[in-house]
């Protein structure tokens, strides 16, 4: 980026609403919590820096604190018309969940590698994007397996209870458990692909599934324990394989 590009960058920052209150929440944190706070960043679309600045999307904020428990808690408010998601989190808790690969993976792993800083003296902020990775690199395919697996479970569960709603002429409900059963079946696809998503509405665009219907979920659930049990992770098994696996 030359200093043109940056310089427009900033001015954007600058007429962003989001960013004006991302920045009053930032000093306000740091002047309330001095000992506490370590880091403080954005993430999702304004971290990304390519969504279309109309103000519309949330702020996802995280404020790193020394210590669990420091800080303010977690919170969600509207500010100033721009709704702020504020996660609160001790460092070493927090990158213990970026060393974690689990059947939400797919959904939480943009957050450690996307971040812009609003205040990080340390550079903490960049080993937590070295430490997922670091994580991902050392990472064997039968962990990814695993958590695709437990994934598939939660997604085969929805798809099922969808159905049966469906049965009973409960519409608005079993389009919510069909939607349910898209984002697990996105996140399954993400795991045994080792792909990573903005957001919930990211993953199931980017697999197909947005629009999916109940037969077209159903059939990507059963291709996807074909897969999983070519793998050596088979989503059946008997009662000796519950109580020992």
């Amino acid at each position: 980026m030359d200093a043109s590009d940056a310089y427009a960058e900033t001015e954007r920052y600058r007429d962003d609403p989001r960013w004006r209150v991302a920045e009053r929440v930032r000093d306000a944190a740091l002047r309330r919590f001095p000992a506490d706070i370590l880091a403080v960043a954005v993430h999702g679309p304004l971290a990304h820096g390519d969504d279309d600045g109309g103000g519309d999307s949330e702020v996802g904020l995280l404020l790193v604190t020394y210590r669990p428990g420091g800080g303010p808690p977690p919170a969600t408010r509207r500010v100033d018309g721009v709704l702020v998601d504020l996660t609160v989190a001790g460092a070493d808790d927090y990158l213990g969940q970026a060393r974690t690969i689990g059947p939400l993976w797919p959904l939480t792993a943009d957050r450690y590698v996307t971040t812009r800083a609003l205040h990080d003296p340390t550079g903490w902020l960049r080993s937590l994007r070295d430490e997922h990775l670091a994580r991902l690199a050392r990472a064997r395919p039968a962990e990814f397996s695993t958590a695709a697996r437990r994934a598939w479970y939660r997604g085969s569960a929805a798809h099922a209870r969808a159905l049966r709603l469906a049965e009973w002429y409960e519409t608005d409900q079993a389009l919510l458990m069909l939607g349910e059963a898209r984002l697990a079946a996105a996140t399954v696809q993400g795991l045994l692909s080792r792909t990573y998503f903005r957001n919930p509405g990211d993953a199931v665009r980017r697999t197909g599934l947005a629009g999916a219907d109940m037969t077209e979920v159903g059939t990507v659930l059963a291709r996807q324990a074909e897969e999983l049990a070519a793998r050596g992770r088979p989503v059946d098994g008997t009662v000796d394989d519950l109580l020992t696996t």
